[in-house]
């Protein structure tokens, strides 16, 4: 379907791809991963030809269609909704203007004729005339109500104009599908039902994600970018990340038997498999045991962050109490009458529909902004630190990361260079990079020092809004695996679907009809019908 060969790419002196050979078919979705910087994205600019490689070749298969998620949210805003949906599919919507074009002469002649019959054989064929209600239950199915498909997309906000654009990108049945980051500023719904929809889908996907869980969910071979090259591997995400640490393993075990090697390597595999059999997402199409081959997997150059959060002390049994808490905004109803008793152990999944409401809420408890109406309480023998999802003015001053960590120590041994220095080492601040200036980091960047401080805190209680924004993928499986073996208690937002399942054990649902509290796991929740009809009744 779409092959590359000798594919080598280089910034300076920098080399991101070296003679590089990867072939993408039909019938597979390619989840694309790699270290931050690894070149991702610029692959994907590669592959649409929107940016020239040093050297190689990019052959997609004769007559093949290929369509690309737009970046650029701006790019079609005198435009409506609907026509910008259609004109995802090009050779269509190119036929559809030139037969209007002809429609419209003022002296149309019989050769008019004859070449709008020829173009209405072809938009036949390509099922034009059913083009734009094809495209608005498309948009429908991803969130966008019927009354905004005739409105410009100047005028409707920035997270519908994200859902038209990739109800562009799927319009029309492409060949080839190729997805940056598709579910940033989607909601669980949306996602899911985006979900659905790649793993039903016959054609080449390739897609560069943070999300494990839609990695796990739609992927059938994992292109991983290491080593200046990318080698396709065959599972899903999970699978790629579970074989490369065993990997790792095998090779620090110097001594042991090839025999036990194998045979270990034969367990895994099988597990793996007993796995994927269960698995709803095990389509006729995605048949990923098939080819796995364990050996051909390298262990990984990948560096992840030492990320572990102590508690100073234990608390006791009352946590947070929250009673009839209520909070509204230029006169909408973000949310009201929450009431809520959080006692020990519990590490809840806060989340909303509307992002803002969750952010709001995380600002009253933290005394950063007054409710509207009601009261919380902390438990006497709590302390908390909290991730907001905006941290832009913990960042304004120009000084080093030493210096920034050091304002936030608590004793004279902390502030000594050598201890910040090794705890900014951990989070992957290594050598010079510890004395760069706190004010020019990217967001990853940002967000563990964000992390460094709070494990510096020692809290008993865990406050995160968002926290895997701007992380890769190693920062959030250490993240993720951190806040699973905290022994507090942790309130968090997430739009990662494994984080939100992996660490919650019940889950805070905050409307602006009230609150829905449910003692249970994420996608418990979530698959319960008599739950799903409440959501519902909640957002009315």
């Amino acid at each position: 379907m779409i092959s590359v060969s000798n594919l080598s790419v280089q910034f300076g002196k920098r080399v991101l791809f070296d003679s590089v050979n990867i072939s993408f078919n039909k019938g597979n979705c390619y989840g694309i991963i790699g270290a931050n910087g690894a070149g991702k994205s610029t692959f994907l600019k590669v592959l649409t030809g929107n940016l020239e490689a040093n050297s190689g070749n990019i052959t997609i298969e004769p007559g093949k269609r290929i369509s690309v998620l737009e970046q650029n949210h701006f790019a079609y805003d005198d435009y409506e909704v609907l026509e910008t949906v259609v004109r995802g599919n090009k050779p269509l919507f190119s036929i559809k203007q030139e037969m209007d074009s002809l429609y419209g002469k003022a002296n149309f002649s019989e050769a008019d004729s004859e070449k709008v019959g020829e173009l209405q054989i072809k938009f036949e064929e390509m099922n034009g005339w059913n083009a734009e209600s094809d495209a608005s239950t498309l948009l429908s199915n991803l969130g966008i109500d019927l009354q905004l498909h005739n409105s410009n997309m100047s005028e409707i906000d920035a997270k519908s104009k994200v859902r038209v654009l990739l109800a562009q990108a799927l319009f029309g049945n492409p060949d080839i599908l190729i997805m940056d980051e598709p579910t940033n500023d989607l909601d669980y719904d949306t996602i899911k039902w985006l979900e659905n929809f790649l793993a039903n889908y016959e054609n080449t996907v390739i897609v560069v994600s943070h999300d494990r869980h839609f990695l796990d969910a739609v992927c059938t071979h994992i292109s991983d970018i290491d080593f200046g090259k990318i080698n396709n591997y065959s599972g899903n995400y999970s699978f790629w990340y579970e074989s490369s640490q065993l990997a790792a393993k095998q090779k620090a075990q110097q001594n042991k038997k090839a025999e036990e090697k194998k045979k270990e390597l034969e367990e895994f595999i099988s597990r793996f498999s007993a796995n994927v059999a269960k698995s709803k997402q095990a389509t006729s199409r995605k048949k990923m045991i098939e080819k796995l081959n364990i050996y051909d997997i390298r262990p990984s150059s990948r560096r992840y962050p030492a990320i572990i959060f102590e508690r100073e002390r234990e608390a006791g049994n009352q946590i947070l109490s929250i009673e009839s808490l209520s909070y509204e905004e230029n006169g909408i109803v973000l949310f009201k009458n929450i009431d809520l008793n959080m006692t020990k152990g519990d590490k809840l999944v806060v989340f909303s529909k509307n992002p803002r409401a969750t952010s709001i809420f995380y600002e009253i408890l933290n005394n950063n902004i007054k409710s509207s109406s009601g009261k919380f309480n902390w438990g006497i023998t709590t302390n908390h630190s909290y991730l907001p999802i905006d941290n832009a003015n913990f960042f304004e001053k120009n000084i080093s990361l030493v210096d920034w960590l050091r304002d936030f120590s608590k004793s004279e041994e902390e502030r000594e260079e050598v201890f910040l220095r090794g705890f900014l080492g951990k989070m992957l601040f290594s050598g010079e990079e510890a004395l760069k200036p706190c004010n020019v980091l990217s967001g990853g960047e940002k967000v563990r020092c964000m992390l460094s401080k709070m494990m510096m805190e020692k809290a008993n209680v865990i406050m995160l809004d968002e926290p895997t924004n701007h992380l890769d993928l190693e920062s959030i499986t250490t993240l993720n695996n951190s806040l699973i073996n905290f022994k507090g208690n942790v309130l968090f937002t997430t739009h990662d679907h494994a984080f939100a399942q992996s660490i919650g054990n019940r889950i805070l649902e905050i409307t602006p009809n009230g609150a829905i509290d449910r003692q249970m796991k994420f996608d418990e929740y979530m698959s319960d019908s008599k739950i799903r009809e409440l959501r519902k009744e909640m957002y009315v």
